[in-house]
């Protein structure tokens, strides 16, 4: 079973940089990712899905070549091809791998104009040394599918500090301290 995991950067530089070190994490075997999309707010409010696979497309090379093989077959090669890429593209666009393109632009429409979001649907992880590896990249969880504990490993590590810090002084935050705000 999967988890997923929803992180906000400041910016879709940010969020995709991330996904790239997971990606890293990934080759090393200490994390293995289903999906890892990204969500960009823009300022006219849209919310715009940057997905590893575009279906669409993939639909539209494999089912032109099926059609070429089987228009070749009944000595009409360019019909048939065209003819497969038209079907493999509309199949293509009905079908959603990883993380749902609806649940993602709903979430996503709480995100405040230039921020993105980072949506993992991670089936493996080996939890320490992601963490380590990750440990104050910065971001915000917005949302997960994991236990109370593991979320809030998750979280410190993303707030989390690398070096020595100078300590806090007790008590709240001073006004605009911190991470920005995901949501408007």
């Amino acid at each position: 079973m999967s988890d997923l995991v929803v992180i906000v950067y400041p910016t879709e530089a940010r969020a995709e940089e991330m996904r790239q070190k997971l990606f890293t994490l990934q080759k090393e075997y200490l994390i293995e990712i289903s999906d890892a999309a990204i969500a960009v707010m823009h300022e006219n409010g849209k919310v715009k899905l940057n997905q590893l696979l575009n279906t669409t497309a993939m639909g539209a090379v494999s089912g032109s070549f099926w059609g070429l093989l089987i228009g070749a077959i009944f000595l009409m090669p360019v019909f048939g091809a065209a003819i497969g890429a038209a079907s493999g593209a509309l199949g293509g666009a009905l079908t959603d791998y990883g993380v749902d393109d609806k649940f993602m632009k709903e979430l996503s429409n709480s995100l405040q104009p230039g921020n993105a979001a980072l949506f993992v649907l991670v089936r493996k992880v080996t939890g320490d040394k992601v963490l380590e590896a990750i440990k104050g990249t910065g971001g915000v969880v917005l949302k997960t599918s994991l236990d109370h504990d593991r979320e809030q490993a998750l979280r410190d590590a993303l707030a989390a500090t690398t070096g020595t810090a100078a300590p806090r002084p007790d008590g709240p935050a001073p006004e605009g301290a911190g991470a920005p705000s995901p949501v408007g």
